[in-house]
């Protein structure tokens, strides 16, 4: 048996060419786009894109504009926080992804009583957690993007923590394409592409947690997809338009 946990996934049909194009286009805008207008503020402004449409799809009605105001509700304020410290949980994700997490889902619920922050809700969702936690620092050849779509789905599916899971993931998926260098300034908003196809990734999402090879294997030609649609929503290319 392979040491290797996601070597069966990512050979499974059509992943391999979807992950290959998915990362060149990403690769050609940060190349073509990035070098001479990539700044800490093209960067905020990504992180602040990805904070509104992770709240959206949790639930939030705040506006971009509402957002960029800080005049928004509970929901939205609590993906910015996370937005806040995000980034610089990148090198403790690769070295212990746990506490990177169970920090993630404290400033996402920084408002509830201390001891259900940062803390799994059960026994049982510890020991999800522990293999998440083993994915993301087990040896693997998959393609960075594919780990960071299967964290996504197993954080959004087994809801681990008491509150603010979707956050939580989507927060883990960007974090995962810095720290694995596929987009180390966060200038791609996968939190975007996954808005703008709302329907498919709540579908999906459902499909991944029935469980069975068909359900994952279309969440992963799903998140391809929906990466490509984070790129064009990034700043960089927003502002070349």
């Amino acid at each position: 048996m392979s040491s290797d946990p996601l070597s069966r996934l990512a050979s499974l049909e059509g992943v391999p060419s979807a992950y290959a194009g998915t990362r060149d286009g990403i690769d050609v805008m940060l190349r073509d786009r990035g070098l001479r207008r990539t700044s800490p503020e093209t960067t905020a402004e990504s992180l602040l894109r990805g904070a509104h449409a992770s709240a959206v799809l949790e639930g939030s009605s705040a506006t971009l504009a509402d957002v960029r105001a800080g005049d928004v509700d509970e929901i939205a304020a609590d993906a910015v926080r996370v937005s806040t410290e995000l980034l610089s949980l990148a090198p403790s994700l690769n070295r212990t992804p746990l506490q990177a997490l169970a920090r993630i889902h404290a400033l996402a619920s920084a408002t509830l009583p201390a001891d259900s922050r940062g803390r799994p809700r059960d026994e049982a969702a510890a020991a999800r957690l522990r293999g998440i936690g083993e994915l993301l620092t087990v040896p693997t050849a998959a393609p960075a993007l594919l780990v960071a779509a299967v964290v996504h789905a197993e954080l959004a599916t087994a809801a681990p923590f008491p509150s603010h899971n979707g956050i939580v993931a989507r927060a883990a998926e960007r974090l995962v394409l810095v720290a694995r260098g596929v987009d180390e300034k966060s200038l791609v908003v996968p939190e975007a592409g996954h808005l703008a196809l709302r329907a498919a990734y709540e579908s999906n999402l459902r499909g991944y947690a029935a469980g069975g090879q068909a359900g994952v294997h279309s969440w992963l030609l799903y998140a391809a997809e929906a990466y490509s649609a984070g790129a064009e929503a990034s700043p960089l290319r927003l502002a070349a338009e």
